[in-house]
């Protein structure tokens, strides 16, 4: 059994290698396109405060937490790369968030932050409605595995426990309250 997973995994890394350098690498299609299958699991993020991070780069928004963590809280943080990269899905990434004006679509936290890019993912499942490699296809199945999350929880972030206790990144906590785990629309 362990064979069979260390080659299916050798696999799905060269699958996704040749993905990239033929160019046919998946992109960020954006929430509502999730939705579509997803509306259960868009219903509960929608609650989150991650549907909303984009609003609290903005001037005026959060201005104690700001404050507090040593930021200007009437500065505007909308383009500023260090806040966008975990403010936003898929920026600095081939097809992700660019700016507001250019990929509203992909403002806050969203699906794909923690899934991986859609596009292809999405079109197989369009084509087949059952997929059982759906991971072949570029997405991603966030499980005790945090380091994904440690991305923007990891520290570099001006708001961290160290800043402020309610900032506390408990992965296990987080995977549950992100959104409620629903039966799947269709085999995955």
């Amino acid at each position: 059994m362990k064979k069979i997973l260390t080659v299916f995994s050798v696999l799905m890394l060269v699958m996704a290698f040749w993905a990239v350098a033929n160019g046919n690498a998946a992109e960020y299609i954006g929430a509502k396109k999730c939705k579509a299958c997803h509306m259960k699991e868009y219903k509960a993020w929608e609650k989150t405060l991650m549907a909303t991070s984009f609003e609290n780069l903005k001037p005026g928004v959060k201005a104690a937490e700001k404050t507090k963590a040593k930021l200007d809280p009437n500065k505007d943080y909308t383009a500023d790369p260090n806040c966008l990269r975990c403010h936003t899905t898929g920026y600095g990434k081939p097809g992700g968030f660019k700016s507001i004006a250019e990929t509203p679509d992909l403002a806050n936290v969203q699906c794909e932050s923690c899934h991986g890019p859609g596009s292809e993912y999405s079109k197989v499942m369009k084509a087949n409605k059952e997929y059982p490699l759906a991971e072949a296809k570029g997405l991603i199945l966030p499980s005790e595995d945090e380091k994904g999350c440690m991305v923007c929880h990891g520290g570099e972030s001006p708001f961290t426990d160290k800043v402020d206790a309610k900032y506390k990144f408990v992965f296990k906590d987080r995977l549950v309250k992100t959104h409620e785990k629903f039966p799947l629309k269709y085999k995955h």
